[in-house]
């Protein structure tokens, strides 16, 4: 009886919050954003040299004082940005699914901050320099289309896989979200290695919240196949953290190791060529959900708060074996 009793009210919880998050998100949908995608990477494809003093107008923030004129018209006749531009125009030709995933991500922003302003997106190329994919400021959205082509593109032959997995286009808005999560995330410290892994796992809340509509996988930037061995390892990689007294280590090589992105996860056993890079990342990303689970704290304070206040009530439990 008392099993039968616990599950029923286990479902009314449940039930309860799912028509929660349901009413959510349609006050959500409701907010008005217009997204208008400038497509500067067409429009410098297809413009002259006289065109140029009309760019920089339109675009001064994309137009250096230190770098001449003469750069950006070689620029527009160099064999290589023409081909950049060929590649992009085969993936990117229609941007209106992006362009969506991008307004119901200013949508989720707006409604939890009513002070954001939707910024003016601008599409652009960058010579495949994935270290900067996405740059966001208060007023501007830049994306580096040549940086999400699809995997396995010619043009990644030279970049670790592990990377490459994430250069597609439904990265995008993921990576739009990981910008802005670090605008609204605030620690006093980042010493030890639950630090950082608290850090991780609230930018992986704040995509929980602000990207709803895009997957586990597609949050953490893992394959469908990675993030199922995370959960089902998750009782040992727990057990690992807790046994070798890493979690409050300041052992400067714990980052490199569980939470930087990296081809596998290095607890120098066996299973580390099974395993995928950033463990560290997803363990934070359970225990601030279990907080936000056994708290009643508002979400954007919880990303203001001290990662060791936040482990310390989160009442984490690992998934078990």
């Amino acid at each position: 009886m008392n099993k039968k009793l616990f599950f029923s009210v286990s479902i009314l919880v449940l039930l309860v919050a799912c028509n929660k998050d349901s009413k959510i998100e349609k006050d959500i949908a409701n907010i008005d954003v217009n997204v208008k995608v400038e497509r500067f990477d067409q429009i410098f494809a297809a413009s002259q040299p006289q065109d140029l003093p009309k760019l920089k107008s339109t675009f001064p923030f994309l137009f250096s004082k230190h770098i001449s004129d003469s750069v950006w018209i070689n620029s527009m006749n160099d064999t290589l940005q023409q081909q950049l531009f060929t590649e992009v125009e085969k993936i990117f030709g229609n941007f209106d699914e992006v362009a969506n995933d991008a307004k119901f991500l200013f949508q989720h922003l707006k409604y939890y901050d009513k002070t954001f302003k939707v910024p003016r997106v601008i599409t652009l190329t960058n010579y495949v320099d994935y270290r900067n994919k996405t740059i966001v400021t208060d007023t501007i959205v830049l994306i580096a289309l040549d940086n999400y082509l699809g995997e396995n593109h010619e043009f990644y032959s030279d970049i670790p896989k592990y990377l490459t997995q994430s250069m597609k286009p439904s990265q995008i808005v993921s990576d739009l979200a990981t910008d802005y999560a670090s605008k609204y995330i605030f620690q006093s410290q980042r010493k030890t290695l639950l630090d950082e892994m608290i850090y991780f796992g609230k930018e992986l809340y704040f995509k929980d919240k602000m990207i709803p509509f895009k997957t586990d996988a597609e949050k953490i930037g893992y394959t469908q196949e990675q993030l199922d061995w995370a959960v089902s390892n998750e009782s040992y990689i727990w057990r690992y953290f807790i046994e070798k007294e890493l979690l409050y280590s300041t052992d400067s090589s714990l980052p490199s190791r569980f939470v930087a992105p990296a081809p596998f996860t290095k607890f120098y056993l066996e299973l580390d060529s099974e395993s995928p890079g950033r463990l560290g990342q997803y363990i934070g990303w359970q225990i601030v959900k279990s907080y936000m689970d056994n708290n009643s704290v508002d979400f954007m304070d919880m990303l203001q708060m001290d990662a060791n206040d936040i482990f310390n009530d989160a009442k984490f439990k690992p998934r078990k074996e």
